[in-house]
């Protein structure tokens, strides 16, 4: 089998990496970052996309590292309750929890940190180390997020635009708050419309909270982390007493703010001999909660093609034949929750679930 490089070491590049030692076919990873700055935050895993986890980390393991969640239901801002959805093996982990799982199975000499890859367009595209050195691989698996320069190189024509949604992210370690909480999947949402507080128990001691914002009514994308806190505490006064006590007791030190952005049209998702998968091949907005899903199940067909097929532009093609389509419907669906999400309570959809299923 030929030889591959991996651009991008986050849920997408080291899942790949898993599935290609599973099969024991060569690979490298070039990262951009360090390691300590891939943790983030969490996901909302679906049964489909454990099922892809179990076959490259022990599910004893796995299980040990987060929490399924038993039940969605929807609140009004001051707790009302408005609906509830009984959820079906929906499981939330830490990003740092997912990362460590995904990484132990990788030896640190198949990972290179703090390496930018560079597109030379002098040299047909071709893509090289931070030092001018080449890249000698037969295949580049691109995985280097929604914003993939690799991919704006190489479809120079590729119009992004800003989601009307921004999110704030953060994870508190609090076991009195924690054990508040049933292992539900909480979301309050105001009256009005377009700005929503969500929570996710992901252990005995640990809760992952998140708010969604219309980025046309609320200033969110002006504000500095050290204002942050302030304008949430501004903002959400006024809602059920748990969400200004999470709030005011987080710590902001790795607080995320999302501005969300999304393709207007998906591009081809290989040319030649390189091929992209995850949010580099998809942004997925996040109220399908299908990123880590889609990243896994590229992985995951792309190895199997790879495996299976001889030539690489079959095996390339072949993954997108079963991919693109789905990933549409995908993006459907969360453009469809993001208009919802935009609408007064009373004009919403009753019990509408937040997870796009295909």
């Amino acid at each position: 089998m030929k030889k591959i490089a991996v651009v991008g070491a986050g849920i997408s590049g080291l899942s790949m990496a898993n599935y290609l030692e599973k099969h024991k076919i060569d690979y490298h990873i070039y990262e951009r970052r360090k390691k300590e700055d891939l943790a983030g935050h969490g996901f909302l895993i679906p049964q489909e996309g454990m099922d892809y986890l179990y076959q490259i980390i022990d599910s004893e393991l796995l299980l040990k590292h987060g929490n399924f969640l038993k039940k969605y239901t929807k609140y009004s801002h001051t707790g009302k309750v408005l609906a509830e959805k009984n959820l079906d093996h929906v499981f939330a982990i830490s990003r740092h929890s997912l990362i460590s799982l995904l990484t132990q199975n990788i030896t640190p000499q198949k990972i290179t940190y703090e390496e930018t890859i560079i597109f030379d367009d002098l040299q047909n595209g071709k893509l090289k180390l931070s030092d001018g050195t080449d890249i000698h691989a037969d295949i580049t698996v691109i995985s280097d997020g929604s914003r993939s320069r690799i991919r704006k190189n190489l479809f120079k024509d590729e119009m992004m635009r800003m989601v009307r949604e921004s999110e704030v992210v953060n994870i508190i370690q609090n076991k009195e708050i924690a054990n508040s909480i049933e292992n539900d999947f909480m979301k309050f949402h105001h009256e009005d419309g377009g700005l929503t507080f969500g929570i996710l128990k992901l252990s005995d001691d640990t809760v992952l909270w998140y708010s969604q914002f219309d980025n046309q009514k609320y200033m969110i994308n002006e504000c500095s982390v050290e204002n942050l806190r302030k304008y949430m505490i501004e903002i959400f006064e006024n809602w059920h007493p748990l969400i200004p006590e999470i709030i005011q007791k987080s710590d902001y030190k790795n607080v995320h703010l999302w501005n969300v952005y999304e393709l207007e049209k998906l591009n081809p998702f290989y040319q030649e001999n390189t091929v992209f998968i995850g949010d580099a091949a998809h942004p997925l907005i996040p109220f399908t909660s299908q990123g880590v899903t889609s990243a896994l199940k590229d992985s995951l067909l792309l190895t199997k093609y790879l495996v299976e097929e001889e030539n690489i532009q079959t095996a390339f093609s072949k993954y997108e034949a079963k991919r693109k389509p789905e990933i549409e419907v995908h993006i459907n669906n969360g453009r469809i929750l993001l208009n919802q999400f935009l609408l007064p309570l009373n004009q919403q959809t009753e019990n509408i679930l937040p997870i796009s299923y295909k």
